[in-house]
């Protein structure tokens, strides 16, 4: 009998299993230069697949070798561009010797029968045999990692208390790594219920039933490694023991949630949980994963990237119109687009974030979709940590004057994010200037990084309006900034009369006083001069006395500062009251200020 088996049983070994079967003893096996070809180029991009299709072809070799078979190859070795042809060609060498295709590619084997070309299909089964990647798991193992030139090493315990440990005594060798690639990759390919997630240049994604392993080897990393990971911890939403009300919400209205949490915290447990539980309340419950390892029932429908992309996996979700959609792994930009656009579309949506704080996991939002929209994407952050649930925040948008500024005027759009259970606003989101502030409240702000902020703007802005050597230094606090500069350049700065100063004022948002680094051992140390006001219908007279005339003082009213100015000969200065600086001196004599002068 002659047999002509194709790239996909050349690759999963399973022709030198039909080889072992005595019925096919004695045959001649026609590799056709296509699937060689095929094979070789896999192998060039680094594939395991193709590193497993050469072996394989080895070992084709060695029974010929032995007699057990006829080995020969047959055809012309195609050209790089003839290779998205490789089916068919493959189809005509069958056709050409006369002989029995052997295939696992269902399609192949409908389109040889088609062509009337005769076909031995070999359809996936699920395979009993033990893989050796497993002997290194037991009850207590969370992950196996394995490397080249390494005593074999496993993470156990439970979150919250995992260890890692040997399991082995003596380093594993780059064959040893290599038998075990194959065998899983080989055992992917057979068994229905597992399958190959990513395969490319150096890599490979396996999700084995339970258990994913990702394969890496040079180019992309130095050495072949094997790490293999599984979830120990099958729970319920009960297990947790969430409150009462924080059921409600999850029951009612909770509909964009974050599940955050660092590495290894136990956050896909906890979103296969909460999707077994809305499963449980009658919901229709889609996921979207790469790789696909969440631990669900089968009436929760596991979704990978469609043709490489998440978003296509969505424009069909939105078809389907499921009530909850579990998004695992959202990291990039582009995932969180998506998540939000599913959202904003109408889907609850459960997020799954790294995050080392609860706070980070909404922070990876700000840039990546507009701010005010983040309360109607997010409505609730649950943070895992160590396996179990350790805040919950709720979101919350408002319209108020923000922790730590004190002008009613510079109310704008927060973001609240509050603590669940309290209802104790923790952090604020909102814009200031161009920046973007989340600025922890309440008992949490050990120091007042708005402030440090205002500081850093106000500084900025003052830069632009000097030269660059002009020194400058900013102290903000209680919604006032004191800017310190040289005297040369407060004309520069302050504008005529204060125009320039009372357009930047406007623009931050703040009240900004602007003195001298002269003023800083001012006034404690200097002697005051008392002032005294007088008006008139039209002006301000500010009066220190004859014996000052000629002579430069600068006005202060309490610890403010006003201005600076040359003593007429009057022994007085004259202010206009419409001015801003007059209009301000009149509101501080009202207020009860002390006014004083301190000589330059």
């Amino acid at each position: 009998m002659i047999l002509v088996p194709d790239t996909s049983v050349i690759i999963d070994g399973r022709i030198t299993q039909l080889i072992k079967n005595k019925e096919y003893a004695g045959a001649r096996v026609v590799v056709p230069e296509a699937v060689v070809a095929e094979l070789e180029h896999q192998a060039n991009q680094g594939k395991e697949s193709g590193f497993n299709g050469l072996e394989e072809l080895a070992s084709l070799r060695e029974r010929a070798e032995a007699g057990a078979i006829t080995l020969e190859f047959y055809g012309t070795r195609p050209k790089e561009h003839e290779l998205r042809f490789i089916d068919d060609i493959i189809r005509n060498v069958a056709k050409e010797v006369g002989g029995v295709l052997v295939t696992s590619d269902r399609v192949q084997a409908m389109v040889a029968r088609v062509k009337g070309i005769q076909v031995k299909y070999l359809r996936a089964k699920r395979v009993k045999r033990k893989l050796g990647i497993l002997k290194y798991f037991d009850d207590s193992t969370m992950s196996v990692h394995l490397r080249e030139r390494v005593v074999p090493l496993a993470k156990k315990g439970k979150p919250g208390d995992i260890k890692l440990v040997p399991i082995g005594e003596k380093p594993l060798t780059e064959r040893e790594l290599a038998k075990l690639a194959r065998e899983i990759l080989e055992y992917a390919k057979v068994d229905p219920d597992s399958f190959i997630e990513i395969e490319r240049r150096g890599a490979s994604v396996v999700q084995l039933r339970e258990i994913r392993i990702a394969i890496a080897r040079p180019p992309f990393s130095d050495g072949f490694e094997i790490t293999a990971v599984r979830a120990i911890a099958q729970v319920s939403l009960e297990d947790y023991r969430l409150s009462d009300r924080l059921l409600q919400r999850l029951r009612e209205r909770a509909e964009g949630i974050l599940v955050a949490g660092p590495p290894g915290a136990g956050k896909s447990t906890f979103s296969q949980a909460l999707a077994e539980f809305y499963r449980s309340l009658g919901k229709i419950v889609k996921t979207m994963e790469s790789p696909r390892d969440l631990q669900v029932s089968d009436e929760i429908t596991q979704y990978a990237p469609l043709e490489g992309d998440m978003e296509k996996t969505a424009d069909i979700l939105l078809l389907v119109r499921p009530d909850y959609t579990i998004y695992d792994e959202v990291r990039k930009t582009r995932d969180f687009r998506i998540f939000a656009d599913m959202r904003l579309a109408g889907v609850g949506m459960v997020g799954v974030v790294h995050a080392t704080k609860a706070i980070d996991a909404l922070q990876r939002l700000i840039g990546r979709v507009e701010l005010g929209m983040i309360p109607q994407i997010v409505d609730t952050v649950i943070f895992i940590k160590d396996g179990r649930v350790e805040k919950v925040y709720k979101v919350v948008f408002s319209v108020k004057v923000p922790a730590g500024m004190t002008e009613a005027d510079l109310a704008r759009p927060v973001i609240e994010v509050k603590d669940f259970e309290s209802d104790r606003t923790e952090y604020e989101i909102y814009t200031f200037g161009e920046e973007t502030i989340v600025m922890p409240v309440g008992e949490l702000r050990e120091a007042k990084p708005v402030e440090r902020l205002a500081s850093e703007r106000v500084l900025q802005e003052i830069r632009r309006r000097l030269p660059s050597s002009a020194a400058v230094e900013v102290e903000v606090s209680d919604g006032r900034a004191v800017v310190y500069v040289d005297e040369r350049h407060l004309p520069a700065l302050i504008g005529k009369r204060g125009k320039r100063i009372a357009s930047l004022e406007k623009k931050l948002g703040l009240a900004i006083d602007v003195r001298t680094f002269a003023e800083r051992a001012q006034p404690e140390q200097a002697a005051r001069i008392p002032v005294d006001v007088a008006e008139t219908k039209h002006y301000i007279h500010l009066v220190v006395g004859k014996g000052f005339a000629g002579r430069m003082m600068k006005f202060y009213a309490g610890d403010d500062y006003l201005f600076t100015a040359t003593i007429g000969r009057k022994g007085e200065v004259k202010l206009a009251k419409n001015s801003e600086i007059g209009d301000a001196l009149l509101s501080y004599v009202e207020e009860g200020r002390e006014i004083y002068a301190v000589e330059v």
